[in-house]
């Protein structure tokens, strides 16, 4: 890939110039952009050490020929690996806030992230309250609860412990070692036994849900993170139903435990269609985040 010409550019026509490139390669997006302007703004904005956002408002910023090589190369990098861009930087954004990423565990992502932001899941966390992150991953929704409620307790656990070393990272990262606790485990025994002083009073679940056909059919960039952290057997249900065993023995009398099943809906509906559900609303729409509470479920 050839370097730019020795002429001035800015921010603005940089932008241009790696979204077409990235257009031409037949790559995939979704993981933490949405287009090829997205991540050419992701891109170049890493080379000006500001967030996406940030960027925006240095739109007529003249670059400086460092700046523009060192995106260049990160370009090829990510045409020639198809790998996900937030591998390739080291780092992704969640709703405005950064996370180291690495192959250890998925890139963060998830619109059960909307819902903290936007206050939708309040009504369930009390003062002092008490919430789970299970199949925590990266550590991203735990920390984005923590921050969005300061004065509440989050555990968050895992089966994998390179994707807890992530979460540990990202956890340092954002000063909230003694807010958030870790936990190694599959699902629910990563955990102490239930009894009524620790039961928690919002769980919240981004599972492996995606069905063995689709997983088949997952552009490369998808095969490129864990397939632990995705893989839901033959419906995408296999570790839904253990999280819904067993999930009224953790939540509080008046809990309610919140999981994405992203494209999954008509295979949630087949498994669990005696369960009253009530699907929130994202930017994806009404079919990807459902919220069950505790006192449906026993």
């Amino acid at each position: 890939m050839e370097a730019e010409p020795a002429q001035s550019l800015t921010l603005d026509q940089f932008i241009d110039h790696i979204a077409q490139q990235l257009e031409t390669a037949d790559l995939h997006y979704g993981h933490g952009a949405i287009d090829a302007r997205s991540e050419a703004l992701w891109i170049i904005s890493k080379q000006l050490d500001l967030s996406p956002t940030e960027a925006l408002d240095h739109l007529d910023q003249i670059l400086s020929a460092e700046q523009i090589n060192n995106a260049l190369t990160v370009v090829k990098t990510r045409i020639e690996t198809r790998k996900p861009l937030a591998y390739i930087l080291g780092e992704a954004w969640l709703m405005g806030v950064p996370f180291f990423s690495s192959d250890q565990s998925i890139v963060p992502r998830s619109w059960i992230a909307e819902l903290i932001v936007d206050g939708s899941l309040e009504p369930w966390l009390p003062a002092d309250g008490k919430a789970l992150d299970l199949c925590t991953g990266n550590g991203s929704l735990a920390i984005l609860l923590a921050l969005a409620c300061p004065d509440i307790h989050v555990s968050a656990c895992d089966i994998s412990l390179p994707a807890l070393a992530v979460a540990a990272r990202n956890l340092d990262r954002h000063s909230l070692g003694t807010q958030v606790e870790l936990f190694n485990g599959d699902l629910w025994d990563a955990l102490p036994e239930p009894h009524d002083d620790n039961r928690f009073d919002l769980i919240i679940c981004n599972p492996p849900y995606v069905n063995a056909s689709s997983m088949n059919a997952l552009p490369a960039e998808y095969h490129a993170e864990p397939a632990l952290a995705l893989a839901g057997g033959d419906d995408g249900m296999d570790l839904i139903r253990k999280i819904i065993a067993n999930a009224p023995d953790y939540l509080s009398e008046r809990g309610a435990i919140v999981i994405e099943i992203g494209n999954e809906y008509e295979h949630f509906k087949n498994a669990f269609p005696q369960i009253p559900v009530i699907w929130m609303e994202v930017s994806a729409g009404d079919e990807q985040v459902l919220l069950i509470q505790a006192e449906d479920l026993r």
